[in-house]
This record gives C-alpha cells, structure tokens and sequence, in this order.
C-alpha cells in the first residue's frame, strides 16, 4: 500500500490532470486558432501548452508547496519535500496544432529516485491512464495489462523521433521493424504511446531519447501494467532525458535487440 502522503499526491494528480484535460480540450476545439511559436526543427509550442502548464504548476503548487516542479515550458522548482513533479501539458503538440486527436496530459512524480506516479490523460477519448508504484495499471477504473504476445509479428511496435537525434537511427529502426515481420506504428505522441503499450494495444515503444517530462509516467505505467522497460537514471534523466524501450515481457528482448541495432 502506497504512504498516505503517496496516496494524496496519486489522487491529486488524477484530478488535476482531468481538470486541465478540460482546459486543453477547449483550446483543441479551436486548434485553428492557435497562437503558435517555433522552438526548433517539428518543435512547437502553443498558447495551450503555456496555458495549461501553468494552471498545473498553479494546482500542485497550492496542494503541495514544498514539491519541486520540472516541466516542458516553465523553469524547473525546487522542492524540499523531496518529491518532484515532472509535468508535459500537450505532448504531442504538432498533433495538437493541427486538429489531430493524438495527445495527452502528462504528470508523473519522482520521490527517492523512482517514478512513483504516472498519469498520462487523452480528454479526446476521456481515457485516463494511471499507476502509482507497486499499485497497479488502470485505465480509468479499469485494469490493464501490456500484451502477452511471445512474436513482434503479432502486433505493432511504436517508434518515435524527434529532433534532437540524427535521421540515421529512425531509419534503421523502421528497416529494423520490417525485416522482423512487425508493423512500426508512430502517432506523434510518445505518452500516449507508451499508455498503449500499457494497455496491451502495441506490443512495446522505442525513441532514440525522451525527454523526462515525455516519458517518466508513461514508464511505470508499463512496469505496472507487467511490461520490462529499460533502466534509466532517473536522476539523470530529469536533466537530460534518455533513451526509451519497453515492451510486454513476451517480446521485449527482441525490441531491445531492434534498438540496440538501431541505435548502435
């Protein structure tokens, strides 16, 4: 059983992320109407991203003000309480820009060098993806479980790519899929990816580097929902980010081989 001080932060953010979820989802309806800013080469930011990182950062803030805050927009803040938030308003902003319904809410939190709160909300589909550690998967009140396939050709493997890596990687990556008989399957959101890969809808998910606030609730989702993931510094990651691969336990030494080669 999670502390109760565990317990009151996985229930906050559960509430939090629907309530900015609301907020994001307005502001989708008008996509076309979007103020939007070029930050570098498919990296954009807009009103909605500022607007809703804010109202998060706004909302822990009250609730739990001696937590530190690391987020996609904002300067990150340091906590005394020892846990940190790592917050992503809209990931999956090109998506989200351009009236396509992939994208997603993300809060995670770190205490003690583990992720030990993920949530990863889709308002478009009201799908609320949810773990705190040792606890479980869900899908709003629903169980989940990653795929128990034992084959890459049973299914699809998501892949993903930003700008901050060379094309070279993706591209064997995706040769990499083919010539093991699997479909590789991208939807420009690596959370929401990685909330599928929890679910039991792609089989498992690997990007050249995420960054912290992209992928940390997406990774204990997949633990909780019985998948292997990579190991990674938490520590270092919130500075830096890392690279990701996770899978169902059936095919996950397979996906890992694929990345090493890929990325090698």
């Amino acid at each position: 059983m999670p502390s109760q001080d565990l317990e009151t932060r996985y229930i906050a953010a559960r509430a939090i992320a629907q309530e900015v979820g609301e907020m994001a989802l307005d502001y989708f309806r008008s996509w076309a109407d979007l103020t939007v800013e070029i930050k570098g080469h498919q990296d954009f930011v807009s009103e909605a991203d500022k607007n809703v990182e804010l109202a998060v950062r706004a909302k822990l803030a009250s609730a739990f003000p001696d937590d530190g805050i690391v987020g996609e927009e904002g300067a990150a803040v340091l906590g005394t309480s020892g846990y940190t938030w790592v917050i992503d308003p809209v990931d999956g902003t090109t998506n989200f820009i351009n009236g396509i319904a992939q994208w997603c809410v993300i809060l995670a939190c770190v205490f003690q060098g583990q992720v030990v709160i993920g949530v990863v909300h889709d308002p478009v589909h009201n799908e609320l993806h949810h773990a705190v550690l040792g606890g479980g998967a869900f899908c709003n009140d629903r169980a989940i479980r990653c795929s128990l396939k034992t084959s890459l050709q049973e299914g699809s493997l998501g892949v993903g790519f930003s700008g901050r890596t060379h094309g070279d990687g993706i591209q064997r990556l995706v040769a990499l899929c083919s010539a093991a008989g699997t479909m590789f399957w991208r939807n420009g959101s690596g959370g929401l990816s990685l909330a599928y890969v929890a679910s039991g809808r792609i089989l498992g998910y690997v990007e050249e580097h995420m960054n912290a606030w992209d992928f940390m609730a997406g990774h204990l989702l997949v633990s909780e929902a019985g998948g292997i993931r990579e190991p990674v510094d938490i520590e270092h990651a919130l500075v830096h980010g890392g690279r990701v691969v996770v899978a169902g336990a059936g095919v996950y030494d397979a996906t890992k081989a694929l990345a090493e080669a890929a990325f090698s």
